[in-house]
């Protein structure tokens, strides 16, 4: 058994990429059940429509004496008009300067509702190099927007706290926030919930849903359920263009539902991308549980071994290895005597003590400086990481500036 264990732990799958298979089987697993379902849902509806369709078809070649052949490239002229934008209503121009300017919105953001699309060949070549910047660009727009809709959510929140900590009597009544914080225990290290910003941004994007589902159903004569599926799709930036909004010739207030559609759009695009990117943290939290259970457990001498140095030892043997990088960086290589007492699970040394307490308390006075609105409360300083090692994008923002994304939780 412990040869198996120490077997496993030799093996290329380490965490990471033991999450990362994880992850990609779930998502297999996913797509399949959602094309499962909807299959069953619109299946059925498909079918049928193709028999009216057909029927209907058939109809109108007998009544009108036209051949199907005729009628059926009569109908492909029809769907390459509106490929091209054109309809039997009338529509405002597509490449006017505010409609191209919708369609480059759509590009940059990644929506693409493909209601317009570019029909010469320097356009399409444009488009590429276009595409390229701008939605690099936008994607980090919608990181810093991440950024500081966290801010202020941890800030608001900190607020909230120390309210809460006065009128339980664990601050005192002029507490300000600065070098006193280092003083008070209770805001040690504190940091927003995971859980409690996603609440907060779940109630924001529902709330905001229903305002501009509010307005399509006024001005574009959609029922609520469409309106909000429209909302979904496009701040979602799934973009299928089944509906699309402002594409009509005239409205009432024109200017007005156009600044008001293009606020909607930008805001409720940014908070669903902040969203998102805090579903994806408790998502690895599951898939971080589930590879614990799925760790080995069937080495009993292990266990035994560990539980006995723990008992032996003031500080264990997994306490001392956290803090082996830190005590290196700090006080060199270790002595001899060091590294046979670390070998045969004695405690650690006063020089290797020493080194860890300078460490520790540089980093607590860093901490105890930091306000609950910017920087990662671990700081584990190992040499051997390179410059990703703390994640990049939206998931090293959230990481860093939310409570329960730390090893340590």
């Amino acid at each position: 058994a412990a040869g198996s264990c120490r077997r496993r732990r030799l093996a290329p799958l380490n965490e990471d990429n033991g999450r990362f298979l994880l992850l990609a089987a779930l998502i297999a697993a996913y797509l399949s059940a959602g094309a499962t379902v909807f299959s069953a849902l619109e299946s059925p509806s498909e079918a049928a429509a193709q028999l009216r369709w057909n029927r209907t078809l058939h109809n109108f070649s007998r009544i009108f004496n036209i051949s199907l052949p005729e009628l059926r490239a009569f109908l492909r002229s029809y769907e390459a008009a509106m490929a091209a934008g054109i309809r039997v209503d009338a529509l405002r121009p597509r490449w006017d300067f505010p409609g191209a300017f919708y369609f480059v919105g759509t590009v940059v953001s990644t929506i693409g509702f493909g209601m317009t699309t570019p029909a010469t060949v320097a356009g399409k070549v444009f488009l590429i190099v276009y595409g390229l910047f701008g939605c690099a660009g936008t994607i980090l727009f919608f990181n810093l927007f991440l950024e500081r809709i966290i801010s202020l959510l941890a800030f608001i929140m900190k607020a909230c706290h120390e309210r809460q900590l006065r009128r339980s009597g664990l601050l005192p009544p002029n507490f300000r926030r600065g070098p006193a914080m280092s003083g008070v225990g209770s805001l040690v290290g504190w940091k927003p919930s995971v859980y409690h910003v996603l609440l907060i941004l779940g109630i924001f994007a529902v709330t905001l849903s229903c305002c501009a589902s509010a307005m399509y159903t006024a001005v574009e004569g959609w029922n609520y359920v469409d309106s909000l599926y429209y909302c979904f799709v496009t701040f979602s930036t799934i973009g299928f263009g089944d509906l699309v909004s402002s594409q009509n010739a005239a409205y009432q207030n024109q200017g007005l539902y156009r600044f008001g559609n293009f606020v909607f759009i930008l805001m409720g695009v940014c908070c669903i991308y902040s969203l998102f990117n805090v579903i994806s943290i408790v998502i690895k939290q599951v898939l971080n549980w589930v590879l614990k259970k799925l760790e080995c457990s069937c080495c009993p001498k292990c266990r035994k071994s560990s539980a006995r140095l723990g008992r032996r030892n003031a500080i264990t043997p997994g306490a001392r290895l956290r803090r082996q990088n830190m005590s290196m960086d700090t006080d060199g290589q270790y002595d001899s005597d060091t590294e046979g007492r670390r070998l045969s699970g004695e405690m650690i040394s006063m020089r290797e003590l020493t080194a860890s307490n300078k460490v520790s308390l540089a980093i607590l006075q860093k901490q105890l400086s930091e306000t609950a609105n910017g920087y990662p409360r671990n700081v584990c300083i190992n040499t051997r990481q390179n410059g990703f090692s703390a994640g990049v994008g939206a998931l090293a923002i959230m990481n860093n500036r939310l409570a329960e994304t730390s090893d340590s939780r």
